[in-house]
């Protein structure tokens, strides 16, 4: 979460300044004509260590299970391991890309100052172009990475009748739509009760194309209580879909306000949705379900790698902010993923195959028809921040702009407000602590959770 301060409309970085320097003594011009002439200074140098770290944590398990422990057909496996293959070259260019994306933003005054770090130097407000100012919206270079990977596959692996070629282009505007939405919000500053309807006119592209079943399983413990196995619900199916486009889309958003919290976050759920997949893929026999969980993999993967280049950045002390234009491209993809991989309604998938090597252990045996799907669980965080904060975004508890702890700047810790975020209710639990750590603890409660769901 940043404050941002641009340069005044119509106005360059570059221009601001050169007003200000006009309007100062002229004792100082030469000192200011000396500044105006050097290089802003690059930003800091990406912490590649702890991504290291934190990729072989959550991606050996999934490499594991796609090369080792199931059998994979080989033609998924290939067009699996061309996607991976794809994704760690967008790694790489999107961590060069960003010190490039980096100084146009801040050339046209995109910029921030860190709020939890206040009365100190990097929370201060800076004229651009200074050492403690911090680029923002640099999730224009993940989007950009991302949908120039996502296109480019698509030479390897569908072919013009493809069947899922449609829905997977569609998944692409959609994801554009919300990107380049995300982008506009982080230029014009739109209020956030306009935010949370910008999702609805992205996710159009993907309803409109939405060709798969609108049916569920139900559980078998609630049939007697239903009457029916199967329940078909038609367009209440696909509002259902809307509204959890829209939902994914702000609650990445509202999520936040730490370095490397947003990222982080998204990190961790795309990782627990590969290992679903590829868990998935390994326990089915149904191609047309293999393909579905393998579609959700074609668009995960190069997710994953360029957040992690992205949060080789904005990991504490962050050197980028990610702004809107992040978060809601991340949130959109992850909706998509849910939607077209199949994962609708948020409930556990269980299976019954007492004699499947590979099948996952549940106590319940339920319909392998139609499953109940688990993107849902995968964003039990999330779910328990909206529902904090719906007293102050519904407006019937005062909100402020900032829904953030307090920084005692003698400490370096944070002190949790009564404000309704799961940031502020951990500090009021666990005791104060600082930017980092909180952000940790923030993120292993969200390993835990889609661990445990992946495993369903």
């Amino acid at each position: 979460m940043t404050a941002r301060k641009r340069a005044p409309s119509g106005t360059t970085a570059a221009a601001a300044a050169a007003a200000a320097a006009a309007a100062q003594p002229k004792s100082q011009e030469t000192a200011t004509a000396a500044s105006a002439t050097t290089i802003d200074p690059p930003i800091a140098p990406p912490k590649s260590g702890t991504i290291l770290k934190l990729s072989l944590l959550l991606i050996v398990p999934y490499a594991y299970l796609i090369l080792f422990h199931y059998r994979v057909d080989g033609d998924l496996k290939r067009s699996i391991l061309i996607n991976a293959a794809l994704s760690l070259t967008g790694f790489f260019v999107t961590r060069t890309l960003i010190p490039v994306a980096s100084r146009y933003v801040l050339g046209r005054g995109l910029f921030g100052f860190d709020i939890n770090k206040k009365g100190t130097p990097q929370g201060s407000v800076k004229v651009p172009g200074r050492a403690f100012q911090r680029p923002e919206s640099l999730g224009i270079a993940v989007g950009i990475v991302f949908l120039v990977l996502a296109i480019i596959f698509q030479y390897f692996n569908f072919t013009s009748d493809s069947n899922w070629l449609v829905e997977y282009n569609a998944a692409l505007a959609s994801i554009c739509f919300m990107t380049l939405l995300g982008f506009v919000d982080d230029v014009l500053d739109v209020p956030w009760r306009v935010k949370l309807i910008l999702p609805s006119f992205a996710a159009l592209p993907l309803l409109m194309a939405y060709a798969g079943h609108t049916t569920i399983i139900i559980p078998k413990p609630l049939i007697p209580y239903v009457g029916l196995e199967v329940l078909d619900l038609g367009w209440m199916y696909k509002l259902y879909m809307w509204l959890l486009a829209v939902f994914c889309t702000n609650s990445i958003n509202i999520h936040a306000g730490l370095n490397g919290l947003e990222v982080g976050q998204t990190v961790v759920i795309a990782s627990a949705i590969l290992i679903h997949n590829a868990m998935q893929i390994g326990a089915s026999t149904d191609s047309e379900y293999k393909q579905a969980h393998a579609f959700s993999i074609y668009l995960v993967q190069p997710l994953l790698a360029t957040s992690l280049a992205l949060l080789s950045y904005n990991w504490y002390p962050s050197a980028v902010f990610v702004g809107d234009t992040y978060t809601y491209f991340a949130g959109m993809t992850m909706a998509v993923v849910g939607i077209l991989g199949h994962f609708s309604l948020g409930f556990p998938r269980f299976i019954c195959q007492e004699n499947t090597r590979y099948a996952p252990i549940s106590l319940y045996c339920f319909d392998p028809i139609r499953p109940f799907e688990t993107l849902l669980i995968f964003f039990i965080p999330q779910v328990l921040n909206f529902l904090l904060s719906l007293p102050q975004l519904s407006g019937y508890v005062k909100c402020p702009r900032h829904r953030l702890p307090r920084f005692d700047p003698q400490t370096g810790l944070l002190t949790g407000t009564n404000d309704g975020t799961v940031v502020n209710l951990f500090l009021r639990q666990f005791g104060r602590m600082s930017e980092k750590s909180l952000c940790i603890l923030l993120l292993i409660f969200q390993w835990l959770l889609a661990a445990a769901s992946a495993l369903c």
